[in-house]
């Protein structure tokens, strides 16, 4: 498979208000006009986002499906390449949250002819130069030069991609440009000048320098008499980053694409894949990606605690003998695929989450305590009262009788298909519904393969990946999954 070099860039060269009618219109031939323009530069991005050129792949894939879908509501469509990058990004923040994702195949790096050995050891010398610099800035500033100055994305563009006010992102690319400028001219002098400083020379005993180092030789250069008082000349930014390697895009992925995205056979699968890119804005831009609130088990209020302590024995053997009949049982958690995801890499040299404006969990409410519940003040039942000395008589009413409670109901499982389309593999969610449910992976059809095993609790779901056989794939094929107790998925791919 031959993978194509991304060309060069530059917004004068894009007609984006052409394209977005033609879009909107239908037309075959300006979706395959769109993927030509901008599908390699957006391949790159996605690929810094996610660090594995089968994810990358996909995410382009659903960024045009659902460009196609939705550019129906794009108010600018002379803004059509970065709203593009806005739909690749929260395809791809999305994938990177998703514990079962692909990772680990990083796309080969894009041929930009053949160079002589000096020209490839100075190109090696400025990468090692640019890591350093941008080592020291945070993933967001990172991801915001990025997109600014190697795939020129202006400052509305951007603003429409990280979600936020025109004027916050000129104050991000300022901040961001100035701490640049500032670690570069850090990395320059322990590059060049570190026999200088005894500092600088322990700093900087490997090349080039981690993230840590680099924020520290910062700070270091900044109150050094001797280091800040030195000249270094001044590289611009575009200079800087276009040593960076781009990853180069597959050579046979425009087909797939294509096909994907006109296949009349591919309309549901199309429908799911616009879905994910919503909501959209009032100016027709994807509301960015935002990780789902964890979700978090009500906490009794302290005042319910001695009615749920006076049924805890009773339930906690009901339970026991509840699992002591399941034959096939499994961690009392849910599996690796369905365990919380942690960030995964982005395209800054240090692979650090991007840390952008929208990927911080929203904050879930806690449940309010219930009213308290009143309880028995005696477990015996109680005699005839006697006479009180008090002036006015009272009486007791008899304690109501004791019941166990029962144990507790076995849930079933609700399990729904996925699509691969062209991607290795694709994640089937399982829930257990009205109560808990032990499962097991018990089958697949049609070469497919899958397996796993655990526990849910009422409500708790858990994705199964599951992988196509490893052959030619053309045209659409089914197959399916099979889950105890009594669920099954269908699965499409090719």
């Amino acid at each position: 498979m031959e993978d194509s070099v991304a060309g060069g860039s530059g917004p004068g060269q894009f007609d984006d208000p052409r394209l977005a009618g033609a879009l909107r219109a239908g037309d075959v031939i300006a979706l395959t006009e769109v993927y030509d323009t901008y599908a390699p530069f957006l391949f790159d991005y996605c690929h810094g986002l996610l660090r594995d050129r089968v994810e990358a792949a996909g995410a382009l894939r659903n960024c045009l499906i659902a460009a196609r879908e939705h550019v129906g509501g794009l108010q600018e469509p002379e803004r059509l390449r970065g709203w593009l990058y806005a739909i690749a990004r929260k395809e791809s923040m999305r994938r990177r949250d998703d514990p079962s994702r692909h990772s680990g195949q990083e796309a080969p790096e894009a041929e930009d002819g053949d160079l002589s050995t000096e020209q490839m050891s100075r190109r090696t010398e400025r990468r090692a130069l640019a890591h350093s610099a941008l080592g020291a800035l945070s993933g967001r500033q990172r991801e915001a030069i990025d997109l600014a100055v190697r795939h020129e994305l202006d400052a509305v563009d951007l603003a429409g991609v990280f979600g936020v006010s025109t004027a916050e992102m000129e104050h991000l690319l300022g901040e961001a440009e100035a701490d640049l400028d500032a670690s570069l001219r850090a990395a320059l002098i322990a590059q060049n000048h570190w026999e200088d400083c005894p500092s600088v020379s322990a700093l900087t005993e490997s090349w080039p320098l981690s993230p840590q180092t680099a924020k520290s030789l910062v700070r270091h250069v900044d109150s050094c008499p001797t280091c800040s008082s030195r000249d270094t000349p001044r590289l611009p930014a575009d200079r800087l980053m276009a040593v960076l390697p781009i990853a180069a895009i597959p050579g046979d992925l425009r087909l797939d694409v294509l096909t994907a995205a006109t296949n009349a056979e591919r309309a549901g699968a199309r429908r799911a894949v616009a879905a994910l890119a919503e909501p959209f804005d009032e100016r027709g831009w994807p509301v960015p990606y935002r990780p789902g609130p964890v979700r978090r088990e009500r906490e009794p209020s302290r005042r319910n605690v001695p009615l749920i302590a006076a049924g805890a024995a009773v339930a906690v053997i009901a339970l026991i003998a509840l699992s002591l009949t399941v034959l096939t049982g499994g961690d009392s958690g849910a599996d690796a695929a369905g365990s919380p995801s942690s960030t995964g890499a982005n395209g800054s040299p240090d692979g650090s989450p991007s840390g952008g404006l929208d990927e911080s969990p929203l904050p879930t409410e806690s449940s309010p305590g219930e009213s308290p519940t009143p309880t028995t003040s005696s477990p015996t039942p109680s005699r005839s009262p006697s006479k009180s000395p008090s002036a006015t008589p009272t009486t007791r009413s008899p304690s109501p009788p004791r019941t166990t409670p029962p144990a507790p109901r076995p849930g079933t499982l609700s399990a729904s298909g996925c699509d691969m389309n062209l991607n290795e593999s694709c994640t089937v969610r399982i829930t257990a519904v009205g109560g808990a449910v032990t499962w097991r992976v018990t089958g697949t059809t049609n070469g497919l393969s899958a397996s796993g095993s655990g526990r849910l609790s009422k409500g708790e779901s858990v994705g199964v990946t599951v992988a196509r056989p490893d052959d030619l794939c053309w045209g659409g094929k089914t197959g399916t999954v099979s889950i105890s107790p009594g669920a099954g998925a269908q699965v499409s791919y090719c």
